[in-house]
């Protein structure tokens, strides 16, 4: 298949697009850089640099495509708080004018990239889909924005959608790994720590309802995540739609990821204690049994030690991230 990735110079759409490769699709990827990376698009593959606001860009991109890996979002939850309007404008807008662009061209399998975020404040963990969604923040609400789109579009024409809701993404894959300017996912800011790159960790908040008040959250393999959109476009295409979640099963907290991070790299990791962050909730935990039963998918790697000896090892050869 050729597929389409948008967002496939950011960390989970390149590590995607890895295993698209490996498993020899074509691959086509769309990304405006302005938080991805040249350096994390694989030579391999076609690059189309430009945004999704671009009609007139997209339509091109989208020639001989088959399918669309959709990736390329805003994601900071605090930001998403502070600025709504830059995540409306730039999430729900741009998959609209992606949207359009696909049905202009024909093409109606689309994999979209979806949140935890979706949930909100969950009334009991392990979360199932059909759990309540009542996101706490802006960014959440662009993801279920787009989940309701997608819902409406493919009652409209010929679409055929299925929305993953990923958990925390986190490791690396074998050429990718997880770069972000500014960085604020939890475990590399926990290897900057470790490595000396930074002096301290701020943990925002220890008065969470949660067994050492810290938030506890689900860490999903960033390759684990991968093999998932493998099998997901093989049933979109056989016929399933829908929303799935995608997470580890277990969560873990701030302190014990931390305390994972320091026996995994035998250094100590500074941190102190800051105050909360709005709009985020105490425990976010997925149940991913109907990924399991509808993909027949597997997570290979879900300890919390391999996740973080892996994003170490991409840290190690990656000190400053990518060059481009």
């Amino acid at each position: 298949m050729r597929i389409l990735v948008t967002g496939g110079a950011g960390y989970i759409g390149s590590v995607v697009t890895e295993h698209l490769l490996g498993a020899k699709h074509d691959v086509v990827v769309v990304d405006n850089l302005s938080t991805g990376h040249r350096g994390a698009v694989d030579p391999r593959v076609a690059f189309r640099e430009g945004d999704l606001l671009d009609g007139g860009f997209l339509e091109p991109a989208l020639d001989g495509v088959d399918a669309v890996c959709h990736f390329a979002a805003f994601s900071q939850v605090a930001e998403s708080v502070a600025d709504p309007i830059k995540y409306y404008r730039n999430n729900v807008s741009g998959a609209i004018s992606l949207l359009a662009a696909m049905r202009a061209k024909g093409v109606k399998y689309f994999l979209f990239s979806s949140s935890a975020a979706v949930y909100g404040e969950p009334d009991s963990t392990p979360i199932p889909e059909d759990a309540p969604a009542r996101p706490l923040n802006a960014y959440g609400n662009t993801k279920l924005g787009i989940e309701r789109l997608l819902a409406d579009c493919s009652a409209a024409w010929e679409l055929r959608s299925l929305a993953l809701r990923y958990f925390n993404a986190a490791g690396a894959g074998e050429r990718c790994g997880e770069d972000h300017r500014p960085e604020t996912h939890l475990i590399p800011l926990v290897l900057d720590v470790a490595m000396g790159r930074r002096d301290e960790l701020v943990v925002y908040g220890n008065d969470y309802p949660t067994p050492d008040g810290t938030c506890v959250r689900d860490y999903i393999h960033v390759k684990d995540l991968a093999t998932a959109h493998l099998v997901g476009l093989e049933k979109l295409v056989a016929g399933h739609a829908g929303v799935l979640n995608l997470g580890n099963g277990t969560g873990f907290s701030v302190l014990e990821v931390i305390r994972a991070a320091e026996r995994v790299t035998k250094r100590t990791v500074h941190y102190r204690i800051g105050e909360r962050r709005p709009g985020d909730p105490a425990v976010l935990v997925a149940s991913s049994a109907e990924a399991e039963r509808v993909l027949g998918w597997k997570r290979f790697h879900p300890g919390i030690e391999e996740i973080i000896r892996d994003a170490f090892a991409w840290k190690k050869r990656h000190p400053d991230g990518y060059e481009s």
